[in-house]
């Protein structure tokens, strides 16, 4: 083992620390050295050109035939067109504008002021504003935001119960590109449902996200929604947290739109740096490139040393995981490429599993996140001279010690405190690590084809349920799961038919009766 001297030198080597934007990165306890930087070099700076390339509008998703542009939306004029600068800015300011116009009463519900927000949508449509609202949630926030972002009925309930006596004065956002993906679409009709049920006119609260001329696009048009703000085709689900999707819900919520969109334009600024030691996206991609054997051989664990960044790891797991998840590379050849990432919060984690990350299997490299800036104002000492915020910190550079003595990886960032800038910058210094490992390996970040084989299943799933029930609306008796599959044409998926009814008949009023036997193949099914 290293002593402490030459950790000391190598920690000074191998920090990367930008004193105006305020953020450093160390990567001293990653088992790399200078040599590898060297050879790597090449690689990095091809794909240092293939981002370039990028953010000037070249077509990234050849499938798709679309352009990915998620940086042009913290700074519009490297947009390849004045018509995209100007879509960009205009919308920006009509959020604000929006914004405004609810938070000094302009527009307000009968009985007052709005309060809530449902923010509706799936996966990055959710995930993103969720990590920026529970990260700069405020003691006063003129507006508290709620997330239907799941098909769960349930976990819908559990939002409008809570918001049951309020709802007058909630607003809800519905955020979907194309107004036809099913769980986005759900929660508005089920929230919709909630709404009409109290007596209340949902469009008179409803804010459309989605493409321009969409289905979501014209029934809000057509009904006179509140309000209705554009989606591009050349933003993704994961990268729109920057777009009306993040912003429209955070500017409600009282958050400081336009700081955000600046931390991430500085942070795209340094990130552009041809030079590797000074651009700390390229060092993160090329660490994850070395500790995971440009395989993906380790997971990502991200402890964020911070409450207000406890998402963060949610958040990066549908960054990376749907960015680099990917079977094919961009050459056809079978590569089953990705990084799994997964995360808690110090120092909870050390209460969970940094006893398996000190002690059992060396599969991940771990990366802290940890905040200066303990809280606003001063602190009461816990013990002589020391507060909880120095426990804090002192758990942090326990646990780094210990992993590195147990011989395992981890790389530490570290900012000043927590504020719309440096959300910004660190949801800038992921994108485009990812977009740099995705040149690495050799595989396109922007698309996501497995995500639409399991839509394609999905469908298919709820097509065998029609044509199991209407089957058994015809049949007389009871069959076994088996005969209902071959009765339908579909012998095959008799598995699934069984799935589908046993669902069904767990639920009142959806007309399935089951008789269970001892396995699935004897139990029977009949209308009911």
């Amino acid at each position: 083992m290293a002593d402490a001297l030459s950790l000391w030198q190598r920690y000074c080597d191998y920090i990367y620390t930008n004193r105006s934007l305020g953020i450093s990165l160390d990567i001293s306890r990653m088992n790399f050295d200078e040599e590898y930087l060297n050879s790597m070099k090449p690689a990095i700076h091809q794909a240092m050109d293939a981002m370039e390339a990028l953010e000037s509008g070249a077509i990234a998703n050849k499938d798709e035939n679309r352009m990915v542009g998620h940086y042009w939306l913290r700074t519009p004029s490297l947009a390849p067109s004045d018509d995209i600068t100007n879509e960009i800015t205009r919308t920006n300011a009509k959020i604000l504008s929006f914004a405004k116009s609810i938070h000094d009463g302009t527009v307000h519900a009968q009985s007052g002021p709005y309060k809530h927000l449902i923010h509706v949508g799936i996966g990055g449509s959710a995930l993103g504003p969720q990590f920026v609202a529970r990260a700069l949630a405020g003691n006063n926030d003129p507006v508290t935001p709620h997330f239907v972002d799941n098909t769960d009925p349930d976990g819908i309930d559990q939002v409008i119960d809570k918001l049951h006596d309020q709802l007058e004065q909630t607003l809800v956002t519905v955020v979907s590109k194309s107004g036809g993906t099913p769980e986005p679409r759900n929660g508005m009709l089920e929230v919709t449902a909630a709404y009409e049920k109290a007596g209340l006119r949902f469009a008179d609260r409803a804010i459309a996200i989605t493409m321009e001329g969409s289905k979501l696009d014209k029934q809000a048009e057509s009904e006179g929604w509140l309000a209705r703000f554009p989606l591009w085709d050349w933003v993704g689900g994961r990268t729109s947290v920057m777009s009306a999707v993040g912003l429209v819900p955070a500017a409600l919520q009282g958050i400081d739109i336009e700081s955000i969109l600046k931390g991430a334009a500085a942070m795209d600024e340094v990130t552009r740096d041809h030079d590797i030691r000074n651009n700390p996206a390229a060092l993160l991609a090329l660490m994850w490139y070395k500790v995971g054997n440009g395989k993906g051989a380790k997971d990502m664990v991200i402890l964020p040393y911070k409450d207000r960044l406890e998402l963060f790891s949610r958040y990066l797991q549908q960054l990376v995981m749907e960015s680099l998840g990917k079977r094919l590379d961009r050459d056809g050849n079978v590569v089953n490429q990705g990084i799994a990432v997964y995360g808690n919060k110090g120092s909870t984690d050390q209460h969970a599993y940094v006893q398996q990350l000190r002690d059992g299997v060396n599969n991940f490299f771990a990366t802290f996140i940890q905040v200066l800036k303990d809280r606003d104002g001063d602190s009461i000492n816990v013990e002589p001279g020391t507060t909880a915020g120095d426990f804090l910190c002192g758990f942090l550079q326990g646990t780094r010690r210990a992993l590195f003595e147990g011989g395992r990886d981890s790389m530490t960032i570290t900012i000043p405190e927590v504020t719309p800038f440096y959300v910004g910058a660190l949801i800038a210094l992921y994108d485009r690590a990812v977009g740099y490992y995705g040149e690495l390996v050799n595989i396109n970040a922007y698309h996501q084809p497995g995500v639409e084989a399991g839509k394609k299943a999905a469908a298919a799933v709820l097509d065998l349920q029609a044509k199991a029930m209407s089957h058994l609306a015809s049949a007389t008796g009871s069959s076994t799961a088996e005969e209902i599959a071959s009765a339908i044409g579909n012998p095959e998926e008799a598995e699934v038919v069984y799935k589908i009814l046993e669902h069904l008949a767990a639920n009142d009023n959806r007309g399935v009766v089951a008789t269970f036997g001892d396995s699935p193949a004897t139990t029977t099914f009949h209308a009911g």
